[in-house]
């Protein structure tokens, strides 16, 4: 097997494929492509090469930072050319209102059964006709130990950090998550149309910006590991990477509450390898490959039959096992225009 790398793109190309290729085998070329656009360092490259060899299939990938890029960056122009991308929760509502998603009935994909039930009938996706469940977790901060020994259990830490943590602190490069965590930091409704609650998140966030380092979400991890941040908002499957990789931080479920999601794999409106894509979406559907997925990223399946395959280190890992105490989470919601206007005039603000 031959693989390359450029430009944030994984090309995985089996002997076989290659030597049909070579031969100027036309429709073989055709059936034998899957272009995925992907979260980064979110599936192992193991798994990719294993779906390859088993279906003769040539893989691309490209890679985003956040729903929110991926999706300015299909409604740019790259729509058609990926088969599946993996948007959460919020965003395949988005996506599927907006016309940009393919369906499929339950029927073509052999282990749509394997789903576990709750994750059958979501409110984003009702009966799964547009995509099917990867990975869910949650999305906090983790906090440095050796730099901070107070109360953790707060979102204070990120809108209103002492004095210690100023500069010190990491914000996802993510509006739907940090417009969630602040809206719940000042106890409003997420989408809220009032504008005098509108004005307080935007406020709050404008004040607290000088008090943060960076915005950084593919090097959320690293940025904890290098010691560069002292407090980081992160998922928290990338903060018990962090804290396998040497960091001594701990992840926080405060109290005003934190964000739950759930990544899909979609199929996309106008996939070049339609066939393709829903082998793979059937392929993620066995608890073995997922399980995988999970092992590889410290999150959850919502696939029956995983948990039994999944290492012990994860089963017992403090990001995936919140405090007794700890709140529920909430799932991020998509706002109506009002309120998304009104987001976008925050966010732009913030981004300068």
């Amino acid at each position: 097997m031959t693989i390359t790398k450029h430009s944030g793109k994984r090309n995985i190309l089996t002997a076989a494929m290659a030597a049909s290729l070579m031969l100027g085998a036309g429709a073989v070329q055709a059936e034998g492509k899957l272009s995925i656009y992907h979260w980064f360092e979110y599936i192992p490259q193991d798994l990719l090469d294993k779906f390859s060899a088993e279906h003769d299939i040539e893989v691309t990938m490209d890679t985003f930072d956040s729903n929110e890029s991926m999706l300015a960056s299909l409604k740019a122009g790259k729509l058609g050319s990926y088969d599946v991308s993996v948007p959460g929760d919020y965003m395949v509502e988005i996506m599927r209102n907006d016309g940009l998603l393919d369906s499929f009935d339950s029927s073509e994909l052999a282990n749509f059964g394997n789903i576990e039930e709750k994750w059958v009938d979501v409110d984003f996706d009702p009966g799964r006709k547009h995509s099917i469940p990867y990975q869910w977790g949650s999305t906090s901060f983790s906090v440095n130990r050796d730099v901070f020994d107070g109360n953790i259990r707060t979102t204070s830490l990120l809108f209103d950090p002492p004095e210690s943590l100023e500069g010190k602190i990491n914000m996802l490069d993510s509006q739907g998550e940090v417009m969630a965590l602040a809206s719940m930091h000042l106890g409003i409704s997420q989408c809220t149309t009032d504008r005098a609650e509108l004005e307080s998140l935007f406020s709050l966030l404008l004040a607290a910006k000088p008090k943060w380092a960076s915005f950084n979400s593919d090097g959320a991890k690293d940025v904890l590991v290098s010691g560069d941040a002292a407090v980081g908002m992160i998922w928290n499957g990338f903060g018990a990477k962090a804290r396998a990789e040497g960091a001594n931080i701990e992840y926080s479920y405060p109290d005003e509450g934190y964000v739950v999601w759930m990544d899909n794999v979609v199929l996309l409106k106008d996939a070049p390898n339609r066939a393709n894509a829903l082998k793979f979406m059937d392929f993620l559907l066995v608890p073995e490959n997922i399980a995988a997925v999970t092992n590889f990223a410290q999150y959850t399946a919502g696939v029956k039959g995983v948990s039994d395959l999944l290492d012990a280190e994860l089963k017992a890992s403090p990001e995936a096992n919140p405090p007794a105490d700890a709140p529920a989470g909430t799932f991020v919601q998509a706002c109506g225009e009002e309120t998304q206007v009104f987001y976008d005039k925050i966010w732009t603000a913030l981004k300068k």
